[in-house]
């Protein structure tokens, strides 16, 4: 019995060494040789920090690329999901009022052709990017209200598109914040 107690001390101690320090100091050394040392990418614009290209923000003027929403009111520190299924009336409640929102403010779109990321929220609230098609649906109303092409706006989407990694791993995407800094650049 001593003998197990005595063997348990010793991984105990042994787990709180490696998973408490050197495991930590392996990760926090891997950040520090990223271009930002583990503190987030920024997105500045005009000399000033905007925000961070892993945190979304709230967009929901017409002259702007709406965002996903958020079920943390697009608070960092509050980052969840709302933990409702498809299920759940409030949920669904929750949805339908988006999509009827956003279908208000992009008259002329059927309501098939809103992508579900633009009604549904992320597992973290805080999607900083939306996908393509989700960019492309919205090209219509920011051309008529910053009173530029379309075409303008759809090169814009096309220049600040990340392909899916190694072309193959997941969809493309666009960050956001990014493309409406984009959009404030070219036409106001």
């Amino acid at each position: 019995m001593k003998q197990q107690i005595f063997i348990a001390i010793k991984l105990t101690v042994i787990c709180i060494l490696f998973f408490a320090g050197l495991y930590t100091l392996l990760i926090w050394g891997i950040a520090q040789a990223t271009p930002e040392h583990g503190n987030g990418t920024t997105i500045q614009a005009n000399g000033k920090t905007v925000g961070y290209a892993l945190e979304g923000q709230q967009f929901n003027q017409d002259r702007y690329f709406w965002s996903r929403p958020s079920a943390a009111a697009y608070n960092a520190s509050a980052s969840s999901g709302s933990n409702k299924g498809p299920s759940n009336p409030a949920y669904l409640k929750d949805v339908a009022d988006r999509l009827d929102s956003f279908l208000v403010h992009n008259p002329g779109i059927q309501k098939e052709a809103v992508p579900s990321e633009l009604v549904t929220a992320s597992g973290s609230g805080l999607d900083p990017d939306i996908s393509v098609p989700a960019a492309r649906v919205q090209i219509k109303r920011i051309a008529k209200m910053r009173n530029i092409t379309e075409e303008q706006v759809s090169n814009l989407i096309h220049k600040h598109t990340t392909p899916a990694f190694l072309g193959i791993f997941g969809p493309s995407f666009v960050n956001v914040l990014q493309l409406n800094i984009a959009l404030d650049a070219v036409g106001k």
